[in-house]
């Protein structure tokens, strides 16, 4: 009845959207207006204001080019064109930074239907993802870095620092890709200058605005889109629309709602609790009070209702079945993420003194969980008579929550002066934020495996940009971090100087090889400085006594002496950008990276040495979060992309090491080789759009004991666009074309008896094919 219930929901919620799109349509509502122009997927609004606008004639004109280029979704135009702000808190386009920068642009993000996050990465190199197919979380890794904050996370500006400590990464967020107006993301330690903590890199992620619904020359706009896909019953609806009140006042919102089943892997299999129901909702009121300046705030509610865990596959009445049939409890979880924010944006053209932006934000994730299955009994196991509960996750019917709420404020200042023929850019900035973690779970062990506590990280940077001529540019900074953090009685602290420096020429137009050294500084988390006690039995024999007196499997010991990890990776680049190539309308994007990161006080989970445990065998007794000396990652990665108009080719992807120095043993986290070619035609007047995608991953099979390495695996996925009309877009995908079973990362085994964790091994492996159809339908008047 529930799978009946969801693909009921999942068509009607499609079909209800398009219906109602085409009734306005036939009605007359549809306005023949002029397609949206070129926008800078990151460019900040103050930027707008640099130069007066287009006269209406030329925008029509430059704007027609773009929509019948753009709306391929798959590429468009060259995305590395876009502006982007996120390398030196500067605006340049992507391909002219000196830096590693992908941009993904919202007619991309569009073309690719993604049904979560990660499925809008593809094509950018040197990104990878460690999510459970029963978790819709985000978990983002950047050159084999991920977890407690090594890539730092910003929704609209905001620090997405949300970690749950248990069989999955430690580290995640939510967001659905419908929200997402465009993306920025920067490899390595050289965004520091953007936040603490990352020297694994930035991911940057801009929510929708009026500019993305509201067209040049119109004063309102809404954008309706419907969609449907098998594999099984995805269903999406979304409602965007703007008004421009006034001159100097703007009003946006939108609202999403998302449902799928479970979904059937490439074996047929059914991963189970794979299945979910998303309502999301955005508000924004955006005011100019004064000439240059504008005062943004914004609202983001979400609400994700699904099952996490794993259900028993077989019999479990012997230590053998247990090992290959028991999977794990399973909770009915509902998480909600608010983020509030208000931004203020000043800058004028004959202002060279000021070019301001500040940001003061608030985020929350609540994530209620209540048990609804006990693996060991096969389903029911509530508390009463006889029956004390499973001292790891409590009987059936009980509840535990997960809160972190996260405040923050973020400023930035550019002053710009010439001395001679040297063009010269001063950035200074302050940022600060708190996570406060709040767990509660009173029948289970949630408490000690997520602590709550409270962490403060503050920084500022000072950045010079200095560029001489055409040929030459320079960009130099230095970062102060300082962190405190505070849980029951544990204090601890520290603080450093980062610094960074990059150099490029450009010997000929087109041609910008360069290097950088920068390093960046990680507090450690919470959890790892604080976590402390027994990790609970789960009804089994106590192997070991922990200095508290509690008795279980092992003993989790805090490390209040635990250093921050510093990254320093140094690298070398070259940025190819050339127009009319072999035809006038042709162009070629390249941007090519060999790079190396040296993390020292690497912070990893450490074991003791095993002893005997009879008549079980031997176990570690102590495990604690251990700054180990180094850890070396380092790698190739490009992203190219050659378009001619009519048709288009590019290829992008990585190579990566990742080793513990100390041990010489690889990291688990590395996905080694990702090479994924993308191309297309485009027909019918550049209305219609082709594309093809093939994505080849290489195993990582340099894992430390107790893994199951990831698989290889080839993606190849098909992509359509139809401009219907300039109001109307027909979508249509098919993905994992060839059907193929993958599991996208190296898999842990149990920290006790050296078996897989099935919860983790039975929830990881990526859809099977999916046929995917959306329509997406434009009004809008003046």
């Amino acid at each position: 009845m529930a799978d009946r219930a969801r693909v009921s929901r999942a068509l009607i919620l499609g079909a209800s959207v398009v219906s109602f799109a085409a009734v306005l349509s036939e009605s007359g509502f549809a306005q023949n207006a002029e397609p949206q122009g070129t926008r800078a997927a990151s460019e900040r609004p103050k930027q707008a204001r640099r130069k007066p606008p287009k006269p209406q004639a030329e925008q029509q004109a430059a704007t027609s080019v773009f929509d019948a280029r753009a709306q391929a979704g798959i590429v468009g135009v060259q995305t590395l064109d876009t502006i982007t702000v996120a390398a030196s808190k500067t605006p340049e386009r992507a391909i002219d930074a000196l830096a590693p920068v992908s941009s993904v642009s919202l007619e991309k993000i569009q073309g690719l239907q993604p049904n979560r996050l990660s499925d809008v990465f593809y094509a950018v190199p040197g990104v990878s993802f460690q999510e459970r197919g029963d978790d819709p979380a985000t978990v983002i890794n950047i050159r084999g870095l991920q977890d407690f904050g090594r890539v730092a996370v910003v929704v609209d500006g905001a620090r997405q620092n949300y970690q749950r400590t248990g069989h999955n990464a430690n580290g995640s967020f939510f967001l659905d890709p419908e929200l997402v107006g465009g993306i920025d993301v920067v490899r390595g330690p050289t965004a520091n200058i953007y936040g603490s903590g990352a020297i694994g890199g930035l991911v940057s992620f801009r929510t929708k605005d009026i500019n993305d619904v509201v067209r040049p020359g119109e004063r309102w706009g809404v954008d309706l889109s419907g969609s449907y896909g098998t594999n099984k019953d995805r269903g999406l609806g979304s409602v965007f629309g703007g008004v421009r009140a006034t001159p100097d006042v703007d009003i946006f919102g939108g609202a999403v709602y998302r449902t799928q089943g479970n979904y059937k892997d490439g074996n047929g299999t059914t991963i189970g609790n794979t299945g979910n129901d998303i309502a999301a909702g955005l508000m924004k009121l955006t005011v100019r009070p004064a000439l240059g300046h504008e005062v943004k705030l914004g609202s983001v509610f979400q609400d994700y209702q699904y099952n996490i865990g794993q259900f028993n596959t077989g019999p479990v009445a012997t230590a053998a079945q247990r090992a290959l049939y028991q999977g794990s409890s399973v909770y009915a979880s509902d998480a909600k993420n608010y983020l509030g924010t208000i931004t203020w944006n000043y800058a004028l053209p004959s202002d060279n003194l000021f070019d301001w932006h500040m940001s003061v934000y608030g985020n929350r994730v609540d994530n209620d969980q209540t048990k609804t299955y006990h693996y060991s009994t096969g389903g029911a196991a509530f508390c009463g008579a006889g029956n004390t509960g499973n001292n790891i996750s409590g009987c059936v019917g009980d509840k535990r929550g997960y809160v972190l709420d996260t405040f923050g404020i973020d400023l930035n200042n550019t002053t710009r002066f010439n001395v001679g023929d040297w063009r010269n850019a001063v950035t200074w900035g302050l940022d600060a934020f708190q996570d406060n973690v709040k767990t509660s779970d009173s029948r289970g062990n949630s408490n000690i495996t997520t602590p709550s506590g409270i962490r403060t990280v503050s920084g500022g940077f000072v950045q010079l940009k200095q560029n001489y001529g055409t040929w030459f540019e320079a960009v130099s900074a230095i970062r102060f971090d300082r962190y405190d953090l505070d849980s029951g009685t544990t204090h601890s602290g520290g603080d450093r100087f980062s610094p960074k420096i990059t150099l490029g020429v450009t010997p000929v137009a087109g041609f910008t090889p360069y290097v950088s050294y920068a390093e960046g500084y990680r507090a450690p988390s919470i959890t790892e400085t604080v976590i402390s006690g027994a990790h609970a039995t789960g009804g089994g024999p106590a192997f070991f006594v922990c200095p508290n007196g509690t008795t279980g499997l092992f003993c989790f010991l805090p490390n209040p002496n635990l250093r921050p990890e510093v990254g320093r990776n140094k690298e070398i680049g070259l940025n190819l950008k050339y127009d009319g190539i072999f035809t006038a309308a042709d162009s070629f994007r390249g941007k090519f990276n060999l790079f190396r990161n040296d993390v020292s006080d690497y912070i990893d989970l450490v074991a003791s040495t095993p002893v005997a445990v009879p008549p079980f065998g031997s176990f570690s007794q102590f495990y604690q979060y251990q700054n180990i000396a180094n850890a070396r990652i380092q790698g190739f990665e490009a992203e190219t992309m050659y378009d001619a108009g009519l048709w288009f080719v590019g290829i992008a992807g990585h190579y990566i090491q990742g080793k513990n120095t100390q041990t010489g043993i690889g990291l688990a986290t590395i996905t080694p080789r990702k090479v994924v070619t993308t191309g297309g035609v485009r027909l019918l007047d550049q209305k219609l759009v082709l594309a093809a995608q093939w994505a080849s991953y290489g195993p990582n099979n340099d894992v430390p004991a107790g893994y199951l390495p990831a698989t290889g695996y080839e993606l190849v996925n098909l992509y359509l666009t139809y401009n219907a009309t300039r109001d109307i877009v027909f979508t249509a995908s098919i993905d994992n074309l060839l059907n193929q079973y993958y599991r996208p990362y190296a898999i842990p085994g149990s920290s006790t008896d050296g078996t897989t964790q099935n919860d983790v091994l039975w929830s990881s492996p990526g859809p099977g094919r999916v046929y995917k159809a959306g329509l997406k339908i434009h009004f809008g008047g003046a």
